[in-house]
């Protein structure tokens, strides 16, 4: 028979309880915050109460050893966690939350008191509203009532209920037993399947999607959290607060702050930076062990290793919550050309700068003007070619290894403009990207990448005075965004040409950046007839910047349009050209006559 990955354990909800109270099962989280609605709290405590099957447990062993004495996180904790929980972690929470009248995190990251309400005389559970807080025949919270003994409780809702009314012998023997069996529930029942210390993250990802109904998946980011919930909760609280700051503005003018509107990751692309710089790997795949304290080599686990990972881990983290180098960062994510994450097409390239630039800044010591001209031009170059979309933790992984191990800062620096250079070759850039333009996607690289080498060319919008910088970043939003895609062959006229396909009508060649109130004015007007209003506005030298920023070849408004958009993909590929070797001279490269030649 094969050996079994697991065995079945019977516990009490007291018991399990009692064991989350002293830290032998570490209840902190695979699926925090807390997302389930009251009402299904209060489904789940009634289908105890009638005596119902509530579903089993699934349980991980730490390898921890359960008798050794110690404190952990909040709560004087007595035990290091032998368990960890993998499925079922939201009937747990709900309750210990209402057994112990603890407050959780919802999914708005905002804490709050589970209140759950119970009417004897009925035997029914209710989320509470001002009915049941005001109708006497309700316990308008079981926490609080669960706080006290039976007796206290049983005597009190009678005789509160009798200043208003007098009971029958019947209502009063049915309240009795009511108010009994609700503290019978701390009795109830659990199956918990506990699997051993020696099955791997990828069995055990497999078995909870095998006996799950749910169909969720988990991932590395999910054990590593869980394991920092247990063994180090505030690292894994200030993950979670860093990530809401990126989202709040804050509370008062001047304060630090991390919030900002290109980069809101969530606490998982955080630890994925953490784990990069404490471990120097792109995959998660043997974290997780790491931090358990297990040794790659023998399969045993030590405390001792696990404290030394976890003190890795923890230097690395204060690195990458430093608001120092935080706001440094974004503020090269900006030289980059991108302003808004709208336009980002990937976060994990956001991920993986913030990671080179951390080891840039604290381990190779590169001086702060060409590291942040180094990080940029790798932004740009790694959006633009979607380098860390697919096996982004294998290309990660690749990329680390290239790092230079003299520690030098001029290596360093050497390493990245080789790989963006052996990237964006010369072909890159008068073949394959025109290629890759030839497309409708609305968040294509190339096509944020363009956006972005108009912010770095200091362009204005087509057909304005305004910087395409600050209107794709502006002060404020209202109904209409500040910056619009402009079909220069409006969709309504080129359906007059029977040319009526999304692939067709909205290549990416056939957009431009302009304000909405010239978008909304142009309509359905065929390019020839809108064209020479508009070109009037400048003189000749601005419209001459404003075809070149724009792309726009010589007579395109008298231009078959199939024959528009393969004149013009050149063109906006020379642009992100230019855009890209500006983050690196500072200077525009000279531009073909043909791109900037105006005749209206």
């Amino acid at each position: 028979m094969t050996e079994m990955l697991f065995k079945k354990t019977d516990y009490t909800l007291q018991g399990l309880l009692t064991d989350i109270d002293m830290g032998r099962i570490g209840l902190p989280d695979i699926q925090r915050p807390f997302v389930w609605p009251n009402s299904k709290v209060r489904d789940l405590l009634d289908s105890m109460y009638r005596g119902y099957p509530v579903g089993y447990l699934l349980f991980w062993e730490t390898g921890a050893a359960s008798d050794r004495s110690r404190t952990i996180g909040e709560g004087g904790k007595q035990k290091a966690p032998s368990l960890l929980i993998v499925d079922g972690q939201q009937r747990l929470t709900s309750l210990y939350a209402v057994m112990r009248g603890i407050p959780v995190l919802r999914d708005n990251f905002q804490h709050e008191t589970i209140r759950i309400a119970f009417n004897p005389l009925d035997g029914k559970f209710e989320v509470p509203d001002a009915t049941t807080d005001k109708t006497p025949e309700f316990l308008p919270d079981i926490s609080a009532v669960l706080a006290k003994d039976s007796f206290s409780v049983i005597n009190g809702y009678l005789s509160r209920i009798e200043t208003t009314r007098t009971l029958t012998d019947d209502e009063r023997d049915r309240a009795i037993k009511a108010i009994t069996r609700l503290f019978e529930l701390q009795g109830y029942p659990f199956v918990a399947l506990e699997l051993n210390a020696t099955a791997t993250e990828e069995q055990v990802a497999d078995v909870f999607v095998r006996i799950n109904s749910e169909g969720k998946k988990l991932n590395q980011s999910d054990f590593i959290l869980t394991l920092m919930s247990v063994f180090w909760d505030e690292g894994r609280t200030a993950l979670e607060d860093f990530s809401i700051e990126t989202r709040r503005p804050p509370t008062s003018l001047g304060a630090a702050s991390a919030y900002n509107q290109i980069f809101q990751p969530e606490p998982d692309s955080l630890l994925r930076v953490g784990v990069g710089l404490a471990f120097r790997r792109g995959r998660l795949q043997h974290t997780y062990s790491l931090l358990r304290g297990k040794d790659l080599q023998t399969g045993q686990f030590s405390q001792q290793q696990r404290d030394q990972q976890f003190e890795r881990l923890k230097a690395a983290q204060s690195r990458v919550l430093d608001p120092t180098h935080w706001a440094d960062y974004l503020n090269v994510v900006r030289a980059a050309g991108y302003r808004n994450a709208r336009y980002v097409s990937s976060e994990m390239a956001l991920v993986f700068g913030y990671q080179f630039y951390l080891i840039g800044r604290t381990e190779y010591g590169v001086p702060p003007h060409a590291l942040k001209q180094a990080v940029a031009r790798w932004l740009f170059m790694s959006l633009l070619t979607g380098r860390y979309t697919g096996a982004t933790e294998t290309q990660f992984e690749k990329d680390l290894a290239l790092l230079p191990a003299s520690g030098d800062a001029s290596d360093f620096l050497r390493t990245l403009a080789e790989v963006g250079d052996a990237e964006l070759t010369e072909d890159y850039w008068d073949k394959t990207l025109s290629m890759e333009l030839a497309t409708s996607s609305g968040r294509s690289p190339s096509l944020f990448a363009y956006y972005a080498a108009l912010v770095l060319s200091d362009a204005r919008a087509l057909f304005s005075k305004g910087k395409v910088a600050d209107l794709l970043d502006p002060p404020a939003s209202g109904k209409k965004k500040a910056l619009e895609r402009h079909h220069l062959f409006p969709k309504r006229y080129l359906k007059k040409l029977k040319i009526e396909g999304v692939r067709e009508t909205n290549q990416i060649a056939n957009y431009a950046l302009v304000e909405w109130d010239d978008n909304i004015a142009i309509s359905d007007i065929a390019p020839k007839d809108y064209w020479p209003g508009y070109a009037s506005r400048f003189s000749t030298d601005d419209l001459g910047d404003m075809m070149r920023w724009h792309a726009l070849p010589p007579d395109w408004w008298e231009m078959d349009y199939p024959d528009f958009l393969r004149a013009r993909r050149p063109l906006i590929a020379h642009v992100i050209r230019d855009g890209f070797r500006l983050l690196a001279t500072g200077e525009q490269t000279a531009r073909s006559t043909d791109a900037s030649t105006v005749s209206a």
